[in-house]
């Protein structure tokens, strides 16, 4: 899901999500941006998926800024430096001086950025009786199924630029976890004045944060604009505005590009790639991307609720004929719940077969030797981890089909096909991840472990013995042992059958000759600070 997120950088950062800016002088450089869709909303704090946020700069309380395969570099944001004390139970955050929160027709800020704004963003998350905890619906996704709850014992405040988070217990992804979205910081003088003013909502749908563009206006389903941020602490954009266009259909959005109304694009269809890298006004870039596309089962649904028939299911599918009908040479097939990017990835684990007679008679001997009916939802809109959900959902429906299974294909809006499956009214669903620190807990944890029931774990699995090695595993530094746990987590996983995994798909994004400076985001982000146009 992010989940592909296509990801916002709200607190530091004012954050993106689909938007654009018209110029205002002939010689303003604006960039504009196909997205392929509506914001799901515009605060990172409440929601995980793609096209939730798109990210205008990574510049939240810390920033993650490279990650190779097992390393993650973090680099000062708002924090400037941090210390750890040697239990592992106080981080202690040194705040960054200077910085100036943005200026809207609705707010003219009367202080920069201190320790009350650290204090409001996340006392807003973690305390019930916070008068903005059930504002825009209250559901803080990652700050849940990170655990976050119940793992933080206090927050408090040293001094104006001073904060220490305090824990119940150690925690080894925390400060990934930290540099991750949901962690922005909001403006807390904003949201005093839009609460005396008794319009809380608007700090969410009109947010004021520190980062490089700030919100201009927003229409739905068409476009919202940004422009540069003066008084950014870094210094200004390169381009003075962006413009992200929104453009559902990926064959649309390659036409905008050819034609040169959009400078960069995601989500490229893969009969498309061979036409993009022989165009020479097209940079095809491409990386391995750190994600997983899978086929999730309500594990409290029948009958699902048996290993079995989730087993067989998965041996029912032509996992092949996938990879090259839905990928077309873009993926790697999958058998782990993380990508093989991703230190601790257990490559002795063997993949379920595609074995239909097998599947056949285990669907037999669980209790339905005539199958069964179903549903599978497939997800309204494209994704580096799953470019054609629908017809993957077909391929699913017709291997089913052959072991007696019949599945209707569901969808929904993106938002609510979202809303309707953390809500469990599914039966099996399509959806993926991309990973946001390069840390497994952000997969197994996020997606898999009992605290994220009901919000990103939407198979419903809660299983005692995977959930007991994932929270065993955050205990420890020690990477060598959290690798081991995580090893024997995917066993688990492997054995008990929450998912199908299908693929880890290879990022593609084509971007105009005359942009220069833009990077693929390995978190799936799309980030526009530093980046320019030649004139």
């Amino acid at each position: 899901m992010k989940a592909t997120f296509v990801k916002a950088a709200l607190g530091a950062a004012l954050v993106a999500t689909t938007a654009m800016a018209a110029p205002t002088a002939a010689s303003a450089k604006t960039l504009v941006y196909c997205s392929e869709g509506s914001p799901e909303g515009f605060n990172p704090q409440l929601y995980t998926s793609g096209t939730t946020f798109d990210a205008t700069s990574k510049n939240v309380f810390n920033r993650l800024v490279q990650f190779k395969r097992g390393t993650t570099t973090i680099v000062p944001g708002l924090a400037t430096s941090w210390d750890i004390s040697p239990d592992g139970l106080e981080y202690t955050f040194h705040l960054r001086k200077g910085v100036k929160f943005q200026t809207t027709k609705e707010f003219t800020p009367t202080r920069e950025f201190d320790a009350d704004d650290v204090l409001f963003s996340f006392d807003r998350m973690w305390d019930k009786e916070n008068p903005y905890h059930g504002v825009s619906g209250g559901s803080y996704e990652y700050f849940v199924a990170m655990s976050m709850p119940d793992l933080i014992k206090d927050i408090v405040k040293v001094d104006d630029y001073t904060v220490k988070f305090v824990l119940n217990r150690p925690e080894a992804p925390f400060i990934a976890n930290m540099a991750m979205d949901f962690a922005s910081i909001l403006s807390g003088e904003y949201a005093d004045n839009m609460l005396e003013a008794g319009t809380p909502e608007q700090v969410d749908l009109l947010p004021v944060g520190t980062g490089p563009f700030q919100l201009v206006q927003y229409q739905k389903d068409a476009v919202i604009r940004y422009k540069a941020n003066p008084d950014y602490w870094e210094g200004p954009a390169a381009i003075d505005n962006l413009i992200f266009a929104i453009t559902p259909d990926s064959t649309v959005r390659y036409q905008k590009m050819k034609a040169g109304e959009c400078h960069v694009m995601p989500y490229p269809n893969p009969a498309d790639l061979k036409a993009m890298d022989a165009d020479p006004s097209i940079n095809l870039m491409s990386q391995e991307g750190l994600n997983v596309g899978y086929l999730g089962y309500n594990t409290k649904k029948e009958p699902f609720t048996k290993t079995e028939v989730r087993k067989a299911l998965n041996m029912a599918i032509n996992k092949d004929a996938i990879l090259e009908a839905v990928y077309q040479g873009a993926g790697s097939k999958a058998k782990n719940p993380i990508p093989p990017t991703i230190w601790s990835y257990n490559n002795d684990i063997v993949d379920d077969p595609y074995d239909p007679e097998a599947a056949k008679k285990m669907l037999a001997d669980a209790g339905y030797p005539n199958g069964f009916e179903t549903d599978i939802w497939a997800m309204p809109v494209q994704r580096p981890y799953n470019p054609n959900a629908r017809r993957m959902a077909e391929m699913i429906q017709a291997d089913w089909a052959k072991i007696g299974v019949k599945a209707k294909i569901v969808s929904y809006e993106w938002g609510e096909y979202l809303e309707r499956t953390k809500k469990g009214e599914q039966g099996s669903f399509l959806m993926g991840w991309t990973g946001d620190n390069g840390d497994p807990d952000n997969f197994l944890a996020v997606l898999l472990g009992c605290d994220a029931v009901g919000s990103s774990n939407r198979a419903q699995w809660c299983n005692e013995d995977f959930d007991k090695l994932i929270q065993q595993a955050k205990t420890t530094s020690d990477v060598l042992e959290r690798t081991r746990l995580y090893e024997q987590a995917q066993v688990v996983f492997k054995e008990q059958a929450p998912w199908a995994t299908f693929a880890h798909s290879v990022v593609f994004e084509p971007v105009r000759k005359e942009v220069e400076n833009y990077k693929i985001d390995p978190f799936g982000g799309h980030i526009f600070y530093g980046v320019d146009i030649k004139e």
